[in-house]
């Protein structure tokens, strides 16, 4: 069974979190789903799950909107084109450079925890 996030999860996990009191901005990701067809939660309980695949999706979407300064109409056509299933074979694509972003950020996170771990050990590494 895959495992599901909620929608306050999701927020915290895409930073989307107000700074002043810390509350996940779930309006935005509502917002999101309804502007986006991909994006499709399991509703249980009335409350909204997302997958693995969703929460790409959401990812994407955010990095084209905030980090490459996109419009809503400038995502959904990435999105909605058969040309974006391409894109990763062309190294200056949208696609391709969110793609870097993000292994970027996980080869920056592993670099810290491999830093914390010689400094303090594998005991207070968390």
């Amino acid at each position: 069974m895959e495992k599901l996030i909620n929608i306050s999860e999701l927020a915290i996990k895409l930073d989307l979190v107000n700074p002043k009191n810390k509350k996940p901005l779930n309006y935005i990701l509502r917002y999101w789903e309804k502007e986006f067809s991909q994006i499709k939660p399991k509703i249980i309980n009335k409350r909204r799950y997302y997958s693995k695949e969703q929460v790409e999706i959401f990812k994407m979407i955010k990095y084209f909107l905030k980090n490459q300064g996109l419009t809503i109409n400038g995502v959904k056509t990435i999105l909605n084109s058969k040309i974006n299933k391409l894109d990763d074979y062309n190294p200056n694509s949208l696609k391709a450079s969110y793609l870097k972003n993000k292994f970027k950020t996980k080869s920056e996170k592993i670099l810290s925890r491999l830093n914390r771990l010689k400094k303090y050990g594998k005991k207070n590494s968390s």
